[in-house]
């Protein structure tokens, strides 16, 4: 089915992505899958070939577009060529909204132009040992030091974590417990400031090539000018960042299942089985026929949803939709895909035994599947 949503000048930048793709990061995969992460210098060559910053203003070196259809096309053809890219998405769509969001004339003067060119990397810190979805149990302490906070605590699961240059951490800022939602601030946190270390660089079952870490705070000293926001507001700034980020990860989910999708047809097309292409016997064209189905009705809505981010009607309940639904939706995909592909398709020199694992955490990053109906649920006054 034809897909509407997107201008000539979006398709530009689709060829302009899958180019980057071929020449300078399919060379590094089996490398960067090997070590556990992506060179920082691919994040500059991004830069360089204006697939990161396009949201930035253009006086700090950005495209100066809020066109969200331009992160989807950058989202959609890393998706589509797997993981062992640079996390081109944890920057456009998570991060520099924040610093576009909040940050004050000095901080984006400061910091800004190198979030353009891709020499500053950057990363969020939400997820404690202790605290996943429930923010409210954030033990991650800024203490007031005069024109310092003193930042002591750790963090776990942090995409970027051993690359990132700056870190945008959720601190509890006001210690008492009877403060709830008004107690957390975003502090973001400068590589090399003392007390500031990198902790393990986390064995994950898939997107091997994402480095995901630990990260600790002993007694860090950050100015208060690093105070990203409002103090005792870090909460509601991160939910207002929340729906961007959720249908981007849907938009994702989708693009990565339609590109399994697509070799897995192609694959039931050549390989024969009592004398015949597999994907001609009925069972299995009956499932071909049903993701098919199920991927044009994912791509429908999720151009919707572009649609309403551009008309500025996309809500939290929408994104959360998207993101369950097309998250789920492309876990089912590709463990039907393995399985038409056999024992084959258990094979990691196989893209779809790859997209098998790198695909599980989509339900769970961003916020559960559970999280996502639950926001639904209450919207319906449940």
């Amino acid at each position: 089915m034809k897909r509407t949503v997107f201008e000539p000048e979006h398709e530009q930048l689709r060829e302009s992505a899958r180019e980057f793709l071929t020449r300078e990061c399919a060379p590094h995969v089996e490398r960067w899958e090997r070590e556990g992460v992506v060179d920082r210098e691919a994040y500059k060559k991004a830069g360089d070939a204006g697939l990161l910053g396009f949201n930035i203003p253009e006086e700090f070196g950005g495209g100066g577009t809020d066109d969200f259809r331009f992160n989807a096309v950058i989202v959609e053809e890393f998706a589509r060529f797997g993981s062992a890219a640079p996390g081109l998405s944890l920057q456009n769509d998570v991060l520099v909204p924040y610093f576009l969001n909040l940050a004050n004339d000095e901080q984006r003067k400061r910091w800004m132009p190198g979030m353009a060119t891709g020499e500053t990397i950057l990363a969020v810190a939400m997820t404690e040992p202790g605290a996943g979805s429930d923010l409210a149990g954030i033990k991650t302490s800024a203490k007031d030091d005069g024109d310092h906070y003193i930042v002591n605590g750790s963090k776990t699961f942090i995409s970027a974590g051993i690359n990132s240059d700056l870190v945008v951490v959720v601190c509890r800022t006001n210690p008492d417990p009877a403060a709830g939602h008004k107690a957390f601030s975003l502090i973001v946190v400068e590589r090399g400031m003392e007390g500031f270390e990198r902790g393990r660089k986390l064995d994950k079952m898939g997107l091997r090539s994402a480095d995901t870490a630990e990260l600790h705070f002993n007694n860090v000293r950050v100015p208060k000018a690093n105070l990203l926001g409002e103090e005792n507001k870090g909460f509601y700034h991160l939910m207002h960042n929340l729906p961007s980020e959720r249908l981007s990860i849907g938009v994702g989910a989708i693009a990565g299942a339609r590109a399994v999708f697509e070799e897995t047809l192609q694959y039931t097309k050549d390989r024969k089985a009592f004398g015949q292409p597999i994907g001609s016997f009925q069972h299995n064209r009956f499932v071909l026929a049903e993701m098919s189905t199920e991927l044009d009705i994912a791509e429908q809505y999720i151009d919707r949803c572009l649609q309403a981010v551009v008309d500025g009607e996309l809500t939290a309940v929408d994104a959360s939709k998207n993101k369950w639904w097309c998250t789920e939706l492309a876990k089912k995909v590709i463990d039907q895909c393995v399985q038409l592909h056999g024992g084959y398709g258990y094979m990691n020199e196989y893209r779809v035994a790859r997209a098998y694992t790198d695909s599980r955490i989509q339900t769970i990053f961003g916020g559960t599947t559970e999280i996502m109906k639950d926001i639904i649920g209450r919207s319906m006054g449940l």
